[in-house]
């Protein structure tokens, strides 16, 4: 939903009129472009004195709105420029409440907004701030960026030293000085919200100037994305453009522009006087890496020394002074200005920024750039050289300007005789400069990256989302316990479950030689950036929203062995099952009529399980949103399943990933990582086909443990919701009957054409996702999704059924017992065996055995039908014995050869006995 503006008259609680100008002077700043181009400024009775009109030389929109109180292209009072972002997050405040203002960031955007921003969190209190930047910075990896179409530089980047800062799951507050349109802020919401969803959203601005189409536009927004949207303003109004505006506007540009230019002043000898301010050591300069609460209490006490050494440098008999702050650098200029201001009775400070916005000057009363002075850009941009331009300052009658530039742009074409130094001195008797040091992250908070922004600019260039296309690249890293938590619908902060016990542990296990050592201190080590999801046609079959798989793409790399070989090793000790890949199975046209005959029969039988299972889960979790990740890849179709059912019966869009897991070695905890950023892990159902003995029920849990003690996030839950549980190992399930299904029957081509997945560190760092290979060249024989489809037509016929069974369930004692990892142990002793990973029971495991592994025998209840005639065919043709077994609890086990060697077979290469 969305909510308007608490006050429609949008009073902040301060005021300030432009300041070039004189304030008795009734003439409305933006008379000029109105006379001579019938533009109308419409709405509130504070429009007038919060906007005056320009002209800008861009060819997509020819007015410009200037700001009366942003301090950028108008010298204001910092106390009023300071103020009216304050007053604005006040109103946020009290719109989040107390807990949500702790929870909440906010992000402003560059350059324009970036000091208003920041504003905006001192007022909401202990929000810690973040803003956009066109400026790449060597080695400080990109966390997202955007477009903004109609801006004359509209490449933004998101960069912030801890990326965490985006992932949160509190409110994200987004700050810009007028909401036209709203495309860009909208955009930036649908972007961040797929990769980080979140609940709310707050949209603050200086001005709502919305026409009444786009403020619809809003709302609906608000209802695509299923979270509230709000919009804080001070003022309202609109734009009233007659047709054809721009043309006339560029008309008009033309004509003045030879005259624009501010000319030399009379002085132009003035001394530059260097200032040490003592600026704080590790206070960032401003929000382009993020800036704290903490960082803002250090400043704030380090303002009076700084403010004092300002005062002192400022020339005898000064009365009217000039804070000039620097393009994205307006806060700290903006707090040395305020701190001035307090305390240098007698002075009046006023305060702007130097900008990149090519803007029209005309020296008339009712026009908002009275005057314009131009220089080189001084900090070595990433998109190359050009002019900047400050403006109403020549002419405004000041004493002294201090420049406040950060040390990036402290360059020699700062100090050039065209530079921004020499220019200001031609127009006012004194220039003071004060440099801010520029702060970029500790190396240990950075990844490499070439040298030069330019370098990084061309990096991050090619994992850029635009907004106008809601994409982004990058993944976060992990969240703590705190940030993991969110806002309930009632604004209290709902804490994150811990995880339950689950079942019994191994006895042993094997660490992760590849596990991450979480950092001790986020101050010293931060935890690397991870990818976004996988996702389909760029990598499996399936449709890019069905499943985001948190995998590396090994697609080029050859992993395959022949199966004798990989038997060998793994039995051996030489190698682990996850190190390699079986040669993908081809099935006969005999076995790929059996699986179509198979999926024909079973559909309506599966569709049932389908709903039972996902029902269950939904009314276990009836305050939340599930969001199921399935184990890959045999859990991964029956996760595209479960939120197809979600969709169909209720409306809702369930997010759905697939992560690794791998016996012995945990699962994949990047992948925990990731999800523990991007979504509260209380919310997580872990999703699986089957289970046999419960090997990776007991995995699973054991994994999650460690997690917990290695990384402090909690509230992963390690149940897992299968289709079948003929194991009866979970307590979420479809069914706990043994029968085929028919996804069993296949590898990759009814699981999306993605390899089961490899883990071996030679492909695989600390840093990475586990790998998997996508099979692009099997796109002929797939039938993953035709699969899916056949099962999901049997929605409809088993609606009925699956409540009735849905109420039974809820109703039951669920808890698992055991009875299958029972039941392998017996046959392991019985038949010699002596290792319970060589028994693998059930239809779907039996299954992989043929598929993946050297069978040495099958064993099949005795009586069992149509669920085994696939398993037959395959132990035909590998020449397998299948036993009858009057007393079996599954339909079917699988054994692997017990003491597997090359020479342990036949000539032929098939099975024989021991």
């Amino acid at each position: 939903m969305i909510n308007a503006a608490n006050d429609p008259t949008g009073r902040s609680g301060v005021s300030g009129a432009p300041d070039p100008s004189d304030a008795s002077d009734p003439v409305w700043s933006g008379t000029w472009v109105g006379e001579r181009l019938g533009v109308e400024l419409v709405g509130d009775a504070e429009l007038s004195g919060l906007l005056g009109l320009a002209l800008r030389r861009n060819p997509k929109r020819a007015h410009l709105l200037v700001s009366n109180v942003l301090g950028k292209h108008v010298p204001q009072s910092p106390a009023v420029v300071h103020g009216h972002g304050f007053a604005l997050g006040r109103r946020v405040r009290e719109l989040l409440g107390a807990a949500g203002a702790r929870t909440a960031v906010v992000l402003g955007y560059a350059e324009t907004a970036t000091g208003l921003g920041h504003s905006v969190a001192d007022g909401v209190g202990e929000a810690p701030y973040l803003h956009s930047t066109r400026r790449p910075v060597e080695g400080v990896h990109q966390a997202g960026g955007f477009e903004e179409s109609h801006s004359h530089a509209t490449s933004h980047l998101l960069l912030p030293e801890d990326p965490r800062l985006l992932a949160g799951r509190g409110p994200l507050v987004l700050v810009d000085d007028e909401f036209s349109t709203g495309n860009t802020v909208l955009n930036t919401i649908r972007a961040l919200h797929e990769r980080y969803p979140r609940r709310r959203y707050v949209v603050v601005a200086l001005v709502d100037m919305r026409s009444a189409a786009d403020q619809g536009r809003l709302a609906e927004f608000a209802r695509e994305i299923g979270a509230r949207v709000d919009l804080v303003a001070a003022a309202k109004g609109t734009v009233r453009l007659p047709e054809g505006v721009l043309e006339k506007g560029q008309a008009l540009v033309a004509e003045y522009e030879a005259v624009s230019t501010a000319p030399a002043g009379k002085g132009g000898t003035s001394q530059v006087t260097p200032v040490d301010l003592g600026w704080p050591a590790g206070v960032p300069d401003g929000g382009r890496h993020g800036f704290t609460p903490a960082h803002r209490a250090r400043l704030e006490s380090a303002l009076p020394a700084m403010a004092a050494r300002l005062a002192e440098a400022l020339p005898p008999g000064a009365r009217r002074v000039l804070v000039l702050g620097f393009e994205e650098l307006m806060y700290a200029p903006l707090a040395l200005a305020r701190e001035l201001e307090k305390m240098a009775a007698g002075l009046e400070i006023r305060f702007s920024t130097t900008t990149r916005s090519p803007v029209l000057a005309v020296d008339d009363p009712g026009y908002a750039i009275r005057s314009r002075i131009v220089f080189p850009a001084h900090d070595d941009p990433a998109d190359g050289p050009g002019e900047r331009y400050a403006y109403n300052v020549a002419g405004g009658g000041f004493d002294a300007v201090v420049a406040v530039v950060d040390s990036v742009a402290d360059t020699a074409a700062l100090h050039a005789a065209d530079g921004l130094l020499a220019t200001l001195a031609a127009h006012t008797p004194d220039v003071l400069l004060a440099v801010v040091p520029s702060y970029v992250p500790p190396t240990g908070h950075r990844r490499a990256a070439a040298s030069g922004p330019r370098a990084a600019a061309a990096a991050s260039g090619s994992r850029r989302f635009e907004a106008t296309e809601a994409k982004e690249a990058s993944g976060l890293a992990p969240a703590t316990t705190a940030e993991a938590r969110e806002l309930s619908p009632s604004g209290a902060n709902a804490p994150v479950t811990p995880a339950s016990a689950g079942p019994p542990r191994p006895v042993t296990r094997t660490t992760d030689p590849h596990a991450q050592t979480p950092p001790t201190s986020l101050v010293t080590e931060r935890p690397p950036m991870l990818p976004d999801p996988l996702r389909g046609p760029d990598f499996s079959s399936y449709a890019p929203d069905e499943v985001g798989w948190l995998l590396r793409d090994l697609s080029e790399v050859t992993l395959e062995a022949p199966t004798e070989e990989r038997e060998e090793a793994i039995q051996s000790g030489g190698a682990h099952y996850a190190e390699s890949l079986p040669v993908e199975y081809q099935p006969t046209e005999q076995y790929q009529a059996l699986f179509h005959s198979a999926l024909e029969a079973s559909a309506e039988r599966i569709a049932l399980a389908v709903g039972v299972v996902t029902e269950t889960v939904l009314a276990e979790r009836s305050a939340r949103r599930p969001v199921l990740v399935s184990l890959a890849r045999a859990g991964t179709p029956v996760g595209v399943l479960m939120r197809r059912w979600a969709r169909y019966r209720h409306g809702v869009e369930v997010p759905h990933y697939a992560v690794s897991i791998v016996r012995g070695r945990g699962i994949d905890a990047n992948a925990l990582r990731w999800l523990a950023a991007h979504h509260d892990p209380a919310d997580v159902v872990f999703v699986d086909g089957w289970t046999g003995k419960g090997a990776i029920t007991r995995e699973l849990a054991a994994a999650i443990e460690e997690f917990e003690v290695s990384d402090g996030i909690t509230g992963f839950d390690p149940e897992i919701a299968v289709l079948a549980d003929p194991g009866s190992c979970v307590r979420t399930y479809g069914t706990r009957e043994d029968f085929l299904i028919p996804s069993a029957c296949l590898n990759s081509t009814v699981s999306g054409l993605i390899s089961r997945t490899v883990l071996r560190s030679d492909l695989v760092g600390p840093d990475d996702f586990h790998g998997a290979k996508f099979y692009r060249e099997l796109a002929g024989v797939d039938v993953s999704v035709g699969f899916l489809d056949a099962i999901a037509a049997r929605f409809a016929e088993v609606v009925d059924a699956v409540d009735a069974r849905t109420k039974e369930l809820l109703a039951a004692d669920r808890t698992p017992t055991w009875e299958g990892w029972a039941a392998v142990e017996r046959i392991s002793e019985e038949y010699g065996i002596h290792d319970v990973n060589l028994v693998k029971p059930g239809v779907g495991e039996t299954t992989r055995v043929l598929l993946r592994r050297v069978p040495w025998k099958i064993l099949a209840r005795a009586g069992a039908g149509a669920d085994l005639d696939h398993v037959r065919l395959l132990a035909e043709q590998r020449g397998v014995p299948v036993e009858e077994v009057a007393e079996l609890p599954y339909t079917c086990v699988g054994l692997i050869h017990p003491q597997y060697t090359r020479g342990a077979t036949g000539a032929d290469g098939k099975a024989v006995a021991v």
